[in-house]
């Protein structure tokens, strides 16, 4: 199994955007959905939002409105574009390719390393 990587992480300001990435060998296949999840520091983890092979795609309640998933399947690649972000988007962004989808999680799948968001108020 190769682990999906993630890019595009980095700091900005308030109000700022960042376009995250993950690059998923096998993209295509042998999974159900990709998984963007956050965790802050000293916090738990969090599901930010997915995408499922149909088509299908969530948000959670804190980044509705604000966070756009996308995927290229040419490029095995789930972006997450985040725009207006806020101090408490500050977080270890990663993504799983997952193999058990759920509506608002993953249950079984390959994480990648994670990317780090700053956002500075």
């Amino acid at each position: 199994q190769v682990q999906p990587v993630e890019s595009g992480g980095g700091s900005v300001q308030a109000g700022g955007s960042l376009r995250l990435s993950c690059t998923a060998p096998g993209f295509a296949s042998n999974n159900c959905g990709m998984y963007w999840y956050r965790q802050p520091a000293g916090k738990q983890r969090e599901w930010v939002s997915n995408i499922l092979t149909d088509g299908t795609i969530r948000y959670a309640d804190s980044v509705k409105g604000r966070f756009t998933i996308s995927k290229d399947k040419d490029k095995n690649t789930v972006y997450l574009q985040m725009n207006i972000l806020k101090p408490e988007d500050t977080a270890m962004y990663s993504c799983r390719k997952c193999t058990v989808c759920g509506v608002d999680a993953c249950y079984s799948g390959d994480w990648g390393q994670g990317t780090q968001v700053t956002v500075s108020s």
